[in-house]
């Protein structure tokens, strides 16, 4: 089971696209676009509780739209 799977994302702030949360090496976190790419700020953690912290604070990153976009500007 996914531990992160009980945390509520919402649609992408940009194209309305999917989520999710990833995992970058052991070592950090983030939340992606699997449809346009924006995706959070990466966040570290050093253990277990961290990294359950650090998913809920992704999440809360991305559910209030303070996400990266990587396309073109305005």
């Amino acid at each position: 089971m996914n531990p992160f799977e009980e945390i509520e994302l919402q649609d992408c702030p940009y194209c309305q696209g999917t989520g999710v949360i990833e995992e970058e090496g052991g070592w950090c976190l983030y939340v992606q676009c699997v449809d346009c790419g924006s995706h959070t700020a990466e966040l570290s953690y050093n253990n277990e509780e961290e990294r359950m912290d650090a998913a809920r604070r992704v999440a809360r990153n991305w559910n209030i739209g303070k996400v990266i976009f990587p396309g073109p500007g305005d």
